[in-house]
């Protein structure tokens, strides 16, 4: 609920402001709708293997996994059950790791993205001989 966040910085505020004009445009019924969602998902892929969606991290999906962590700190945030596949995006930041035998893949951003003048897209192509993850930057 924005109504219940309070800005400290005039970065904070140009957010939250954003956060308030993106609520009124989708709408109350629209912002039900994505509450009542649940915060991963968990998809069988064709080779046998699972991908976890999640924002943040599945041990935490409003904590960030970011391609500055030690593979013992992605470990951490991978949680107790994770998929072989994790995505998320979080950081905003772009990349694609292994750490054990979970592949991480972090898709970027589009909107708020670190950095102004261009956006971050992934393509993650699930076959049953493999797995293809490309990313690209597109300018903007």
């Amino acid at each position: 609920d924005p109504d219940e966040l309070r800005a400290s910085t005039p970065a904070e505020s140009a957010r939250l402001e954003l956060l308030h004009k993106t609520h009124a445009a989708l709408g109350e019924l629209i912002i039900a709708r994505l509450g009542k969602l649940p915060p991963t998902a968990r998809l069988p892929l064709a080779n046998g293997q699972e991908m976890l969606v999640v924002h943040g991290s599945p041990a935490d999906p409003s904590v960030a996994m970011g391609v500055e962590m030690t593979d013992d700190e992605l470990n951490a945030l991978l949680g107790d059950e994770p998929a072989d596949i994790v995505v998320c995006g979080a950081s905003h930041v772009p990349f694609t790791r292994v750490v054990g035998d979970t592949q991480i893949v972090n898709v970027g951003c589009v909107g708020e993205r670190p950095t102004a003048g261009f956006a971050n897209a992934t393509t993650i192509d699930t076959l049953s001989m493999g797995l293809g993850i490309e990313q690209f930057v597109i300018d903007v």
